[in-house]
């Protein structure tokens, strides 16, 4: 009788287990289902009036005057990622931005585990110098702990303030950093850098930071008829 009631408690479950197990999946439908309907929200346009989108080669095609039509009033074009990555379809998706009456920018995907020169050169040999671009912009993502071998804290601020001074040497303007919530709480760019902020936090203003942003990607998963892949939706705070 003993072995026949190690064996029920083996293969079934007790009802607080199942109890907890139908909670569970409650609350993971509720989420899925939360998450499906907010994909197409984006801030309102008359509280924020500036409103675009951060664009790459994993977005696939986009059509950039129906992203015009749906509100958008700038695009930022990742242009360059690291010392050798970039996006093949910088120049068209640049042409056709620019057609569709956009206000354009470049953003180069800063590599922490690389120095900044091959970086900066990457960045000036796609990105035009051009003064009718919006200011540069330097994504910021992860830390160092994801490089192949080790490198100091010291060792990324001091690349990346370099790298700044390159891309605002070429561009003629100060750049925008974009740290997401990791990079800022490794390394602090909001104290120690003083540029423009871009920070990211889906459908909530951003909080990460030491001061206030200027830009905000509020929905990392907007779907629109402007793509077949969602985009990053980006909003510029509005005068005060």
């Amino acid at each position: 009788m003993a072995r026949r009631k190690r064996t029920r408690a083996r293969h079934g479950l007790s009802g607080a287990a199942k109890a907890a197990l139908v909670l569970l999946l409650v609350l993971g439908m509720g989420a899925a289902y939360g998450f499906y309907e907010r994909r197409d929200w984006q801030p309102d346009e008359a509280a924020w009036p500036d409103q675009g989108a951060l664009v790459g080669a994993a977005d696939g095609p986009v059509a950039f005057d129906t992203l015009a039509g749906l509100g958008a009033k700038f695009v930022y074009l990742e242009a360059s990622d690291g010392a050798g990555g970039s996006d093949i379809a910088f120049a068209q998706n640049f042409a056709r931005a620019k057609a569709a009456g956009l206000e354009v920018g470049a953003a180069h995907r800063f590599d922490l585990c690389d120095v900044a020169d091959g970086q900066s050169a990457n960045f000036v040999t796609i990105v035009p110098r051009d003064r009718g671009l919006l200011p540069p912009a330097i994504l910021l993502e992860g830390t160092a702990q994801d490089c192949p071998s080790r490198v100091s804290d010291a060792a990324v601020q001091s690349e990346l303030m370099t790298l700044v001074n390159q891309i605002e040497a070429h561009a003629g303007k100060a750049v925008i950093l974009a740290p997401d919530e990791p990079f800022e709480e490794a390394y602090g760019i909001s104290r120690r850098i003083d540029r423009q902020l871009w920070l990211t936090s889906s459908w909530f203003e951003p909080d990460y930071a030491a001061r206030p942003w200027l830009m905000w990607t509020a929905n990392r998963w907007h779907k629109t008829e402007a793509a077949d892949q969602p985009l990053r939706w980006v909003v510029v705070r509005p005068y005060e």
